[in-house]
């Protein structure tokens, strides 16, 4: 089981934002993020997620395809441009990212719920934070 990263999505109060925001950058460039230093366990989180958190809410996840490098002596953590919408899930809010076990991971909401996909982001958005999602 491949393990992921959560992190919040600062500056994002809406799903509808973190999806604009992740079309914006792989319009231009390969949509990645930078932290300060790579993680050790990113070996295992190849083929993982980035799970994001907005208003303490796991609400979804966009793959992890690699690391690299970045100006400034960073690291690079290279996304997929696509924002997974998930089973919302209670989740403090952290700087920078921490790890999460792929089985402590929420399912998505394709597979768990029928026709909740389709819903219009913001409304899934609203649904999750008053936890009926």
């Amino acid at each position: 089981m491949p393990l992921h990263l959560t992190k919040v999505a600062y500056g994002c109060d809406s799903i509808e934002y973190l999806q604009e925001r992740l079309a914006l950058k792989a319009a231009h460039q390969p949509a990645f993020l930078t932290t300060r230093y790579l993680p050790k366990r990113h070996e295992e989180i190849v083929g993982g997620s980035l799970f994001w958190i907005i208003k303490h809410q796991l609400i979804g996840r966009s793959p992890i395809s690699g690391f690299g490098e970045a100006e400034g002596g960073r690291v690079a953590i290279y996304l997929e441009p696509k924002l997974v919408l998930v089973q919302a899930r209670p989740k403090r809010a952290h700087q920078g990212w921490r790890y999460l076990e792929g089985a402590d991971a929420p399912t998505d909401l394709g597979e768990a719920g029928a026709g909740i996909s389709e819903l219009p982001p913001g409304l899934v958005g609203e649904l999750a934070a008053m936890g009926l999602i």
